[in-house]
């Protein structure tokens, strides 16, 4: 599969069954010993899903051994970056709330649980965009788990190719107050010039004081892509075509990284490489962070950018 303007997906096709493959990866790296993040919710989205993701917490770990989530290359790389990503971000919006923000916008927010999970601080508000599908099963299977949230917490359904600013705004995002954007998982999925738009639009919706969090993905190189978006012809190959058709749905154009959008701006911030990371928090990180099949972690990034307030504006 590839990508074209015009896809369409639900929570178990496209761009959206990639939201599932991550919560897996989420809910197995929380029960590993002394995990690095813990999203007590992605378990529960898997096994709410049924079939496979549901398998992999429910069943004999021996029947599910052939998933790719638990093979010890891929697998173990996977969750290992999924666990670093999480920790990263949920550091990133607490540090962004006890700096004073109090409104917060997740985009592409897919199985995202952090409006239920994190201590908010009282006040703050929460917007998740992302398609109507998607939040619809996000919200029914945490209301049948009896989930609340620990914020004020809207669903703005949307496809970000529209024209999600004025949807955001209509329900009730104020532009004139800080924001906490959390860029998680989505520009790889768009072209260049939805990017270079995303990013105008965010510095256009934020005020002075606001914090932009958001990950990234290197270029990969041609040839390797061009073998990435070519399902294995192996029966046991460790993604089963999984990692080709995710590999479809990314726009591997070159595009111009966020600090480097931003700093013009006014912004200030850096980005970390995610093997880096991992790293810094004394982990191991599996095969020494070389690539394995489709997934190479050396091309990952994260980025925590602030848009400085009037005062300390740059001259």
């Amino acid at each position: 599969m590839t990508r074209n303007d015009n896809d369409s997906w639900d929570i178990k096709t496209s761009v959206g069954a990639t939201a599932l493959f991550v919560a897996a990866a989420r809910g197995l790296a929380a029960r590993q010993p002394q995990a690095l993040a813990v999203d007590e919710f992605a378990e529960v989205f898997c096994r709410a899903a049924g079939d496979e993701w549901a398998e992999l917490f429910t069943a004999d770990p021996e029947r599910t051994k052939q998933h790719p989530l638990r093979s010890a290359d891929f697998g173990s790389l996977f969750q290992a970056f999924q666990a670093g990503r999480t920790r990263y971000f949920d550091d990133y919006l607490r540090s962004a709330t006890e700096a004073g923000v109090r409104q917060v916008v997740i985009l592409a927010a897919g199985l995202d649980s952090r409006a239920y999970r994190l201590p908010w601080a009282d006040g703050t508000v929460i917007y998740e965009l992302d398609r109507q599908p998607v939040l619809e099963f996000k919200r029914a299977v945490l209301d049948d788990a009896g989930a609340t949230t620990t914020a004020e917490r809207h669903e703005v359904a949307v496809d970000l190719r529209d024209d999600w600013a004025t949807a955001l705004r209509d329900n009730g995002f104020d532009p004139s107050l800080p924001t906490a954007w959390l860029v998680e998982g989505l520009v790889i999925y768009l072209t260049p010039a939805d990017q270079g738009q995303l990013f105008d639009t965010l510095n256009a919706l934020s005020a002075p004081g606001s914090w932009l969090g958001i990950e990234e993905m290197a270029t990969i190189d041609s040839d390797v892509f061009s073998a990435m978006t070519t399902p294995s012809a192996d029966p046991h190959s460790y993604d089963r075509g999984e990692g080709a058709r995710w590999a479809g749905l990314i726009y591997n154009d070159r595009k111009t990284q966020a600090v480097q959008s931003f700093t013009p701006q006014g912004w200030t911030g850096a980005a970390i490489g995610l093997v880096d990371y991992l790293r810094s928090h004394g982990r191991t990180v599996p095969g020494g962070g070389a690539a394995v099949g489709h997934f190479d972690p050396s091309l990952m990034s994260l980025a925590t950018l602030r848009k400085p307030t009037s005062a300390n504006a740059r001259p």
